[in-house]
């Protein structure tokens, strides 16, 4: 078993050194490629048994990025999926016999972290502008944009750190424990050794998907801000100009302006009656009886 820290070339690309980890690596891309074009080249409205449980992959990757972040899952549906799977599958190949696992190498790891601080660069500026973005670091004032700047290397060199830890340490004990006690006795590490291949991809998925959608947020917060402090300025302004004669403009208006009475209404007052209409029946009443 060769040391983490180092690499042994195999072949040379140019001057490029092709190492065991870069070759696993394109394997366990090709089998990745080639097993999503095969699931999903026939797809039908009436799904079979293949579909069925690859929509239910989906729709479970769905809920777990809604359910943690809050967010629409659709823009981050293939980045955070991609990256689950492909480290699941690298921290399995420890599994077969005579391949070490490529995230047990601090390349790979690296690339995936870099990876990873990339993709929150792109979705922060495709979800909050430049601006936005470049005034997400400047949260809650100004004084906090070293902080911040050095907030978002740390915890990408966090995720580089862990999963390289865990999955180095797990291949080293398999690997002590098996030229100790023979070829039968790390089985049950091994059995361990998957189950913290899956809880890393998780991790290192999950956090990805924290640390992007975070970002996103606070530089939408940060656009959203701005425009906000204008309105209410302008409102403030009574004008929409900024100028600050908008109160001015309206207290010479109410200057020249007639006051006029409101009109109240008049109270209806009911007419007595007249006793007119009985006097002319008594009186044609005295006619006919003469």
């Amino acid at each position: 078993m060769n040391s983490p820290l180092t690499s042994e070339a195999l072949f040379h690309l140019g001057p490029v050194p092709i190492t065991a980890a870069i070759i696993t690596t394109w394997v366990i891309m090709a089998v990745l490629v080639a097993g999503a074009w095969g699931m999903t080249r026939r797809l039908t409205l009436i799904p079979d048994r293949r579909q069925a449980a690859l929509e239910l992959l989906v729709s479970t990757l769905d809920v777990q990025i809604r359910e943690t972040s809050g967010v629409e899952p659709t823009p981050y549906r293939s980045f955070i999926g991609t990256l689950f799977l492909f480290i699941l599958v690298a921290n399995l190949s420890s599994l077969l016999p005579g391949v070490e696992p490529p995230t047990a190498q601090m390349e790979t790891d690296a690339a995936l972290a870099l990876l990873v601080f990339v993709s929150i660069i792109w979705f922060g500026i495709r979800g909050a502008g430049v601006k936005g973005y470049l005034q997400s670091f400047a949260a809650p004032n100004v004084v906090m944009i070293p902080l911040n700047i050095l907030e978002s290397l740390t915890r990408t060199f966090s995720m580089f750190v862990r999963l390289f830890g865990n999955v180095m340490s797990g291949v080293f004990v398999i690997g002590i424990v098996a030229s100790l006690a023979g070829l039968l006795v790390p089985i049950p590490l091994m059995a361990l050794d998957l189950l913290t291949g899956l809880v890393q991809a998780y991790i290192f998925a999950i956090l990805a998907l924290v640390f992007i959608a975070s970002t996103v947020e606070e530089g939408r917060a940060s656009f959203n801000s701005e425009p906000d402090s204008r309105t209410s300025a302008s409102a403030r302004d009574g004008d929409g100009d900024g100028d600050g004669d908008g109160d001015k403009d309206k207290d010479k208006d109410s200057a020249h302006q007639t006051v006029v009475p409101p009109l109240t209404p008049q109270p209806l007052t009911p007419q007595p009656l007249t006793s007119q209409q009985p006097t002319s029946r008594t009186s044609t009443s005295q006619q006919e009886n003469s």
